[in-house]
Formats: C-alpha cells, sequence, structure tokens
C-alpha cells in the first residue's frame, strides 16, 4: 500500500494549475454547504461546486489559512477540483463558510 505525502503549498500549486472548470449541469450527489441570494456553494467528494447567478469573487483557502483559489467567476455552475480531502474556508465577495470535501 502506498502513501502520499502532501507538503506545504501543494495543495495550492495543483488546484491553481487546473482552476475552476464550468460545469454544464448540475451534479445530483451534490450537497449544500450554504446558500445566499447570488451564491450557492456545495461539495461533492474531491470538489467544491459554486453556482452563481451574478459575477462573484471566490476564494478558497486551507483551514490553516493557504491560499488555494481566487477568482472571480461569471454567472454559471463552477467546480473546482481538489488534491486532498479536508476542511476549506470558501469566501464569496464579503460571505465565507466552512466546507468539507
Amino acid at each position: 500500500m502506498a502513501a502520499l505525502a502532501i507538503t506545504a503549498g501543494t495543495v495550492s500549486s495543483v488546484a491553481a494549475t487546473r482552476g475552476w472548470e464550468q460545469q454544464r449541469t448540475e451534479r445530483s450527489d451534490a450537497r449544500s454547504a450554504v446558500k445566499w441570494s447570488e451564491v450557492e456553494v456545495k461539495t461533492v467528494r474531491g470538489a467544491i461546486i459554486v453556482t452563481a447567478s451574478q459575477r462573484v469573487q471566490i476564494k478558497v483557502f486551507t483551514i490553516l489559512g493557504q491560499l488555494v483559489s481566487s477568482e472571480t467567476l461569471t454567472p454559471g455552475v463552477w467546480q473546482l477540483n481538489m488534491p486532498a480531502h479536508g476542511v476549506y474556508i470558501v469566501k464569496a465577495n464579503d460571505l465565507t463558510c466552512k466546507v468539507a470535501v
């Protein structure tokens, strides 16, 4: 059985390389973490999904405060694949929530 070691900075660099991908449809297995008037944050195994009704600035941080992604998303459904399971902080404009991936 092999072990995967994730060093400091790995989550940031891998997630930033792949970035947010626009989705054509909503995933049926997504669990809603929080819903505000202009944005909804959901999670699925290994990813964070954001549904936005208008342009929104999204920042994702590790639980230790390391920036994983910072992006301005246009209206639609967006997915950020996470290379590591864990707890992340998602900031959408001025609103903040904690999600488990």
